[in-house]
């Protein structure tokens, strides 16, 4: 069989974040990355139960809410899948922190929490999903977080681009940002 996109990403890698997993048209899947993968403990079953609940209705009751398509945990239990259609990438992210940080003080009933309404009304944790919830604000950077810190400043080069083979070298990319916090990560930053 032909793998599939997902598993052509290097897991190893990855940190608790927001990504783009894939553009299809006009759907946009984002990766909710909430812990590191392949390194325990990761999001427990009853917990990870509990946000999609209280996500699926939050961003369904928005004003995006003919825009969201889907709302689900990965299998891994390390995040979630947030698909949206014509919706531009900011709208998005802003919509996602709004909606985690609802979660994180969300006070009441869980939402479609009763037998008739889900197939495992039962387990569910609303504690520990708030909990859950405020340690991936923190990771993921949709927190304010105090202490020491350091300015990184990448710029692209000065370098005459006719005077080389491949010109995008010489420009910063994404990946360059992205390869620079993981770094950080790994060196023990907490956000």
């Amino acid at each position: 069989m032909k793998r599939i996109p997902s598993f052509c990403v290097d897991h190893t890698k990855l940190q608790p974040g927001i990504y783009t997993s894939r553009i299809d048209d006009d759907i946009i899947t984002y990766d909710i990355r909430m812990k590191k993968p392949n390194v325990p403990p990761f999001l427990p079953t009853a917990s990870m139960h509990t946000i999609e609940h209280l996500f699926a209705t939050i961003s369904r009751n928005s004003e995006y809410e003919h825009k969201i398509i889907y709302f689900g945990p990965m299998g891994c239990r390390t995040g979630f899948y947030f698909l949206v259609r014509d919706m531009k990438p900011e709208d998005a992210i802003a919509l996602i922190q709004r909606i985690m940080t609802d979660i994180a003080n969300y006070e009441g009933e869980i939402p479609g929490n009763t037998a008739v309404e889900c197939g495992n009304y039962l387990e569910h944790d609303l504690e520990d999903a708030k909990n859950q919830i405020q340690k991936a604000n923190k990771l993921i950077g949709l927190s304010e977080v105090t202490g020491p810190g350091v300015t990184i400043t990448l710029t692209d080069s000065k370098i005459d681009a006719s005077s080389v083979i491949d010109a995008s070298s010489l420009i910063v990319h994404n990946l360059d940002i992205y390869y620079i916090i993981n770094e950080l990560k790994n060196a023990g930053a907490e956000a």
